[in-house]
């Protein structure tokens, strides 16, 4: 499965990259999936994205969730959440 994924905001200047293109097993299904698939990483990529991390997800450039699922082509979104001032 290859997907596009982007990064936002703070992830972006965090991680250091605004977009990769991924292949993944093709046991990924969701968002969750490629979270995991991420922190394995380690490093930078396990703090910025753990699970005590706030960030939203948007899956072909539609808000979603951690259990949206994710197809093959998809674009995948990570960012934190918006504030006003």
């Amino acid at each position: 499965m290859q997907i596009k994924l982007r990064l936002f905001a703070g992830l972006r200047e965090t991680l250091g990259v605004s977009f990769e293109n991924l292949t993944l097993p093709d046991n990924i299904r969701t968002a969750q999936d490629v979270l995991q698939t991420l922190r394995a990483r380690g490093g930078a990529w396990a703090e910025a994205l753990s699970e005590a991390s706030a960030f939203r997800v948007a899956v072909d450039q539609t808000m979603g969730s951690i259990d949206s699922p994710v197809h093959d082509g998809a674009e995948l979104a990570f960012f934190p959440p918006v504030t006003g001032g």
